[in-house]
């Protein structure tokens, strides 16, 4: 590979001596050919016997055109010929071409005939990179020539890309059928194409001041793939992000935040109504068993607690701090936390980058990284860790203890996350508010939650990734280990324009965040409620061993909308196997419905649902399963709720585990009915039938994307 970069590296050093920001044709040709990315093939003949030589060597057809400083408008002199098909035929256009140009202009210096491939057809497509603010180097496909402005059909990988990334890309755009070949169109060749798509994403990632690239149109045959046109755009200023501090490194200090021995509350109060009492009470009567030291400038003790003016003057060690002071204390107090050799710091306070005042933040960023202080937040509610009784935070207290991480970026979230665990008896080993992100953010916490045997899943709320290359690293690698749920507000317009204002962040393109968390193996949420419901029930669910999903209902109605939302949360129905069928028949009355859906019909006995559920768990080909229950007084909710959870427990004990979930039509009895389910391990909603696959469905995505199926 050295030889090939250094020839791309003597065409940018001529570009850069000529304070030039975007490259000639015949420059991105050379980068091209040392890259191996196809261009058209081309060569200059200084006789009629050379261009026959050279078109033959690069196979018919070709175009032959004068090669003279002195002739520009090359059409008009007579000196283009195209279509060119065999060695003879070449033969004479150079001789045409040659007295043409002549007669034009007799004394026009003449340096030869170019020869050029000529392009045949097939599919138009484009292949290029851009560099984004959070992600940095990426590559592009879509289809090629006015469609891609038009549709803005494109999608985007983390360059450098595999070649597993690149096939995925080609199927990853909506007219993706046309790749295909379509009403007698011939398919492309898709190695082909992934080839050039690799290449590029490796051109790009060896010379980061390449900003822009865009081959447009490729043309993809079934035999090859070539690009018409290259266009290379440079930056000699651009600066990749330093890479993000190794793993160890962050989670030690991490460990020391989220499960300290002893917490300093700067700015502790004894008067109600104060953040800095809210903190200290929530510490106390939160039930953290380590030491609590308030800090403040005139008082001897807090609640009972032995107060100090600084940090410097406590003895001992002290593993974080936590700021209840306003913005503009905050970096002295922060330099006596350095001199104290704290390694973190929770900063509750609001008043910088999000109120218009940067420079208070962009200083105690400063005074962080001179100490190597890690900094959580500003702008934030604090933090909490269930397994630690530990409640940082001027919020409502809270003791629902269970296994997933949550963090998010705005406190009003964060509370939302605090009363829906409660009330769905989620539990929770922390929820983290991360603001303004000053210097923690969502990749530090993958690492945390990563090895942190109290958490089995992780979900994020975000408005922006300060590094998204450095996220995507770390979630592609937590992901195979531990679900990762992100919610990324922002996703329109009008919500980045709301996000921009909320956090000085900026949302970029919303298709490359789709594209990256798909490439890193994250579950994305749409919504604020998917995002909790996913949280809940995915570690609910056992993972599946295939694709196939089968649906029992008692209701046609309900059948169609399950239906319905498999195929939009990306699962796929099994088809009904005969002897399959045949076996659901037996359980069935005649007026039901095999095949899938199973429709039992609404005034079946529990015994129906009974023993189509087992068939279903029973069966091997058959890999999850959805329940649709419609309640009549023949089988009453809690009737069936029961039913289930016993044949449920029956069947594990033989071996039969899968997942399952469950749809519930009817009067308010649903309800409890519903959430006695969900307790006994099967996720079941009331009133919905797209909520139960849709957490189905984040299971599988996150079982794809972790390589378990």
């Amino acid at each position: 590979m050295s030889n090939s970069k250094d020839a791309v590296r003597k065409v940018l050093d001529q570009v850069k001596a000529d304070n030039r920001t975007s490259l000639t044709a015949p420059e991105g040709k050379l980068v091209c050919d040392a890259y191996g990315i196809p261009v058209p093939k081309e060569g200059v003949a200084k006789s009629a016997g050379e261009a026959g030589k050279i078109a033959s060597s690069m196979g018919f057809p070709v175009v032959m055109k004068i090669v003279s400083p002195d002739i520009l408008h090359k059409t008009e002199a007579g000196g283009v010929i195209v279509g060119v098909k065999t060695a003879q035929d070449a033969e004479k256009a150079y001789e045409t071409i040659l007295s043409n140009a002549r007669k034009y202009k007799a004394d026009a210096k003449i340096e030869g005939i170019q020869v050029q491939q000529m392009l045949a057809g097939g599919t138009e497509v484009i292949i290029g990179s851009i560099t984004d603010g959070s992600f940095g180097k990426l590559v592009a496909f879509g289809l090629g020539g006015v469609l891609v402005e038009v549709l803005k059909d494109i999608t985007f990988r983390l360059a450098p890309a595999t070649k597993e990334d690149a096939l995925s890309m080609l199927d990853g755009i909506q007219a993706h059928e046309i790749l295909k070949g379509v009403r007698g169109g011939e398919p492309v060749n898709r190695t082909a194409l992934a080839d050039v798509i690799v290449k590029v994403s490796q051109l790009v990632s060896d010379f980061p001041e390449i900003v822009e690239l865009d081959l447009n149109p490729v043309f993809a045959t079934p035999k090859d793939a070539t690009a018409a046109d290259v266009r290379i755009v440079v930056d000699f200023a651009y600066k990749p992000k330093p890479k993000p501090r190794p793993t160890e490194e962050i989670v030690a200090a991490m460990n020391r935040i989220m499960q300290p021995k002893a917490v300093a509350v700067i700015g502790a109060s004894a008067e109600d109504g104060k953040i800095g009492n809210s903190v200290m009470k929530n510490l106390i009567n939160g039930g953290y068993k380590g030491e609590i030291i308030p800090i403040h400038p005139k008082a001897s003790e807090i609640l009972g607690y032995k107060a100090y003016k600084s940090v410097r003057d406590v003895p001992g060690v002290i593993d974080v701090a936590v700021f209840a002071i306003p913005a503009k204390f905050v970096a002295g107090a922060l330099t006596e936390c350095g001199e104290k050799k704290i390694p973190g710091a929770v900063l509750i306070p609001s008043g910088f980058a999000e109120a218009g005042a940067p420079e208070l933040q962009a200083e105690i960023v400063e005074v962080g990284k001179k100490y190597d202080i890690r900094l959580m937040g500003p702008n934030i509610y604090g933090f909490y860790y269930t397994p630690a009784n530990l409640c940082a935070t001027f919020c409502t207290a809270y003791d629902v203890k269970g296994h997933a991480a949550l963090s998010s970026q705005s406190g009003g979230i964060g509370m939302a996350i605090i009363g829906f665990s409660r009330s769905a008896k989620m539990g929770v080993s922390a929820i983290v508010g991360l603001g303004n992100k000053s210097d923690i953010d969502e990749d530090d916490l993958l690492a945390f939650f990563e090895q942190d045997p109290n958490t089995n899943l992780i979900a994020q709320h975000c408005e922006d990734l300060k590094d998204g290359r450095a996220f995507a690293e770390a979630a592609k690698r937590v992901s195979k280990k531990k679900p990762v749920v992100v919610l990324k507000a922002g996703r329109t317009s009008a919500g980045a324009k709301a996000a921009s204002s909320h956090t000085g962040a900026l949302a970029g393109n919303d298709r490359i965040y789709e594209d990256v968390f798909k490439q890193s193996g994250v579950i994305r949420a749409r919504s604020l409620r998917q995002l909790l419901e996913f949280a809940r029930g995915v570690p609910v669910l056992p993972t599946p061993k295939g694709e196939n999903v089968l649906i029992i209902t008692g209701a046609g109605g309900s059948g169609v909308l399950l239906s319905d939302s498999c195929v939009d949360n990306g699962l796929s129905l099994m088809s009904m196997p005969p002897d399959l069928d045949a076996a659901f028949r037996k359980f069935i009355p005649p007026f039901g419905a095999a095949g899938n859906p199973v429709d039992i019909t609404g005034g079946e006995p529990p015994i129906t649902y009974v023993n189509t559920v087992k068939l279903g768990l029973s069966d091997d080909r058959i890999h999850a399963l959805i329940l649709g229950y419609w309640h009549t007084i023949v089988t009453p909710p809690m009737v069936f709720a029961r039913n289930m959870v016993e044949v449920k427990k029956e069947m594990e004990a033989k071996g039969f585990v899968k997942p399952m979930v469950a749809s519930l039509a009817g009067d308010v009895e649903v309800e409890e009915a519903a959430e006695y389910l969900y307790q006994n391990g099967i996720p079941a909603y009331a009133y919905s039938t797209e909520l139960p696959v849709e957490v189905l469905g984040a299971k599988y995505k996150w079982a794809r994307g972790a390589g378990l199926l």
